[in-house]
């Protein structure tokens, strides 16, 4: 058998009177010193190991001198073949956190990445036959899921080198779970667990390159900043003189123009507020 195989054994409370009734007949035929006393006592004693309880959400796999005869999901109290193994199983969800791992990204920079597992499991004769251990299994292969997702995609975009990727680790969340919980389904299916979610928990830059990052951060968002500036005050500018020309307040050359932009500029994009040199006599002067 290479598959589940689900079972409703004998209902347990039916078979605890029968066993009482055994162990008081062996009680009552010592008493009477009938031989057959003790064969009825170690028949009870042994039929004791038969009974087997199944919280909600849990299984267990009943073995048979080694082969596998069945799995019982339903909650209750049991009674089975006293010489059935019964191994328990859990089928509640359970988390997993994975430890922070140092990898490379799709360019190389090492990172510190961990991940956030919900499973479960789904087929009790996977979990309990097709690996050794089906725990470990899902915390060794969750981590090697990580450590590939991680050389797939690059942390962030670097457009000044020429970088521009549409997934990347840090901004791309949901396209990034997606592909990892595909990712530790493929591998977890032969163990008959289903991932129920699976998410990046942490992710920083190494040690070694944050401190440089950071400043390459800062770096990026000032140019970007600036640049927005500069749009803004070239447009303010050109209206500025748009208006100045269309509504003939002042008439200028070229070369007042220029003195103009220059000091609208100067103005427009500077750090600190402006403190303008009040001019009391001519443009000349």
């Amino acid at each position: 058998m290479k598959q589940e195989k689900n079972i409703v054994p004998t209902n347990g409370y039916i078979m605890l009177p029968v066993l009482l009734g055994l162990f008081i007949l062996a009680i009552v035929l010592v008493v009477g010193g009938v031989p057959l006393a003790l064969p009825i006592f170690v028949i009870c004693i042994i039929s004791l190991r038969g009974f087997v309880l199944v919280n909600p959400n849990g299984s267990r796999v009943l073995l048979l001198f080694g082969k596998y005869m069945g799995t019982v999901k339903k909650n209750g109290l049991f009674w089975v073949n006293p010489f059935y193994s019964k191994n328990k199983i859990s089928l509640r969800a359970s988390n997993f956190d994975s430890e922070r791992l140092k990898v490379n990204d799709k360019l190389g920079n090492p990172i510190m990445i961990s991940t956030i597992l919900v499973w479960r499991v789904t087929d009790t004769y996977k979990a309990a036959f097709e690996v050794d251990d089906y725990k470990n299994f899902v915390r060794v292969q969750t981590d090697a899921a990580v450590r590939k997702l991680a050389s797939m995609y690059p942390y962030d975009n670097f457009a000044d080198e020429g970088h521009t990727e549409d997934i990347t680790l840090r901004s791309s969340v949901n396209e990034v779970s997606e592909a990892l919980e595909k990712e530790v389904q493929e591998r977890l299916a032969m163990a008959g667990i289903e991932v129920l979610e699976a998410r990046i928990g942490y992710l920083a830059y190494a040690q070694e390159i944050a401190n440089a990052m950071l400043k390459r951060q800062q770096a990026t968002a000032i140019v970007a900043a600036r640049h927005k500036i500069v749009e803004g005050a070239v447009s303010m500018v050109e209206m500025a003189l748009d208006q100045l020309g269309k509504k003939e307040i002042i008439n200028l050359d070229e070369e007042r123009k220029a003195a103009m932009v220059s000091n609208l500029m100067v103005v427009l994009c500077s750090d600190k507020d402006a403190s303008p040199i009040v001019n009391a006599g001519t443009l000349n002067h």
